[in-house]
C-alpha cells in the first residue's frame, strides 16, 4: 500500500489516544506517525471541521508537553471524502512543475473548496456559527472594503499607518484574493463574512500578533488563525502542508510540528480577535492595541526566516541552519522545547 492510500485510510474519525501515539512516534524518530496526524488534519479540514479543536488541541498538547487534551468527540456530522476529492488533493499536493509561490498556493488550496462533498459547506456554516470565535459573524454585516486612503494619512507609528506601508512596500493585495473571484457571495452568511474579514484582516493580525511575513511564519498564522475561528481555509491549508511534508518532504515533517502547533496555542491563549473594530484602532500604536485587547504576541523556537535561509546559496547560513534543526531535534527527543508568549 502506498503512503498516499495508507494517508486516505488515516482521514477519518480518530481519538486521542491514537494522535498521542503518533506524536510520540514522530518525536523518536519514528515516520509511521506522520501517517495518523496528516489523516486526521486533512479528515478536519475537509469532511468534519467540528472536530478541528480536539484534533489540534490533542497534537499541539503531545508535541509542546502542555496545554487540553479533550477525546474527540464521536457522533459528529462529516461530509465525505470521495474518489474525485483525493485525486484533486493529491493533483494540488504534487504542485506545478516550477513550484509554487505563496500566490499560487494559496489559490490552488483554495480551490479545493470547489472538491469537497456538497455536505461540507452546510456542516462549516454550522460551526462557524456555533464558535465563540466567529459569533459576531452572526449579527454583522458583509464588511466592506478597505479605505487605503484613511490608512495612508494615518499617523507614523501606528496600526494603520504600519498596515499602508507594509501593502504599499511589498506590492500586497489589501484583502489576498478577489472576494467575487473565489465566490465569496454565494456562501451562506456567517462563512461569507468570515472569510471575507479574515481576508481583509490577515495582515492587520499579521502586525498586532507578532508574525512576520516570512514562510514560517504565513504558515504559523494560518494555525493561528484556525484555532481563533475556525477558519475552514486555514484547516485545508495546514492539511495540505502536512501532506506535502509527509510525502515528499518527510525531513521538515518536525519543524511544521513545531510552527503549527506553536502558533495554534498562540491562537487559543489570545483573546478573539474577530470581536475587534479594528478600523477603530488605525490611529493607535501596535503597543497600546496588544495592552488593551490583552493580546501576547507570537513567538517561536525557530528564526522567522527558518525556510529562506535553507534555499540560501551562504554556506554559512545552511551549516546554521543545520547546527540549529540538530539542537532542535536532539530537544524534541528530550521533550524539553516550549516557545515562550510574550
Amino acid at each position: 500500500m502506498s503512503l498516499r492510500d495508507k494517508i486516505q485510510q488515516a482521514a477519518k474519525r480518530t481519538d486521542a489516544a491514537t494522535l498521542v501515539g503518533a506524536v510520540a512516534a514522530v518525536k523518536r524518530g519514528d515516520r509511521s506517525g506522520f501517517i495518523p496526524i496528516t489523516g486526521a488534519m486533512i479528515w478536519a479540514g475537509y469532511s468534519c471541521p467540528d472536530a478541528i479543536e480536539a484534533v489540534y488541541d490533542n497534537i499541539a498538547t503531545a508535541w509542546l508537553g502542555s496545554g487540553s487534551a479533550p477525546e474527540v468527540p464521536t457522533g459528529l456530522a462529516e461530509a465525505p471524502l470521495e474518489d474525485s476529492f483525493w485525486e484533486a488533493f493529491w493533483e494540488v499536493v504534487q504542485g506545478p512543475p516550477e513550484g509554487y509561490d505563496a500566490y499560487t498556493v494559496t489559490v490552488a488550496v483554495a480551490a479545493l473548496g470547489d472538491k469537497v462533498h456538497p455536505d461540507y459547506e452546510a456542516i462549516a456554516e454550522s460551526n462557524a456559527r456555533n464558535h465563540l470565535g466567529a459569533a459576531i459573524a452572526l449579527t454583522n454585516p458583509i464588511p466592506g472594503f478597505t479605505d487605503m486612503d484613511a490608512l495612508a494619512h494615518c499617523p507614523q507609528g501606528s496600526l494603520g499607518k504600519s498596515l499602508n506601508n507594509m501593502i504599499v512596500e511589498n506590492g500586497y493585495d489589501p484583502e489576498v484574493l478577489d472576494r467575487e473571484g473565489i465566490k465569496l457571495n454565494a456562501k451562506p452568511h456567517s462563512l461569507h463574512y468570515l472569510n471575507a474579514r479574515i481576508l481583509q484582516m490577515h495582515d492587520v493580525w499579521h502586525l498586532v500578533a507578532g508574525y512576520t511575513t516570512h514562510s514560517s511564519n504565513e504558515i504559523a498564522i494560518s494555525a493561528f488563525q484556525l484555532a481563533q475561528f475556525g477558519h475552514n481555509y486555514s484547516g485545508m491549508f495546514l492539511a495540505f502542508g502536512m501532506a506535502l511534508s509527509s510525502t515528499s518532504e518527510p525531513r521538515g515533517f518536525t519543524v511544521l510540528m513545531q510552527i503549527v502547533t506553536e502558533a495554534w496555542q498562540h491562537g487559543r491563549e489570545t483573546p478573539y480577535m474577530m470581536d475587534i473594530e479594528w478600523e477603530a484602532e488605525w490611529n493607535n500604536s501596535l503597543e497600546s492595541i496588544r495592552d488593551k485587547y490583552n493580546i501576547p504576541t507570537y513567538q517561536s523556537v525557530f528564526p522567522p526566516d527558518l525556510l529562506e535561509s535553507a534555499e540560501s546559496p551562504s554556506l554559512w547560513k545552511k551549516l546554521t541552519l543545520g547546527f540549529q534543526l540538530f539542537r532542535y531535534n536532539l530537544q524534541i527527543r528530550q521533550s524539553k522545547l516550549r516557545p515562550a508568549l510574550q
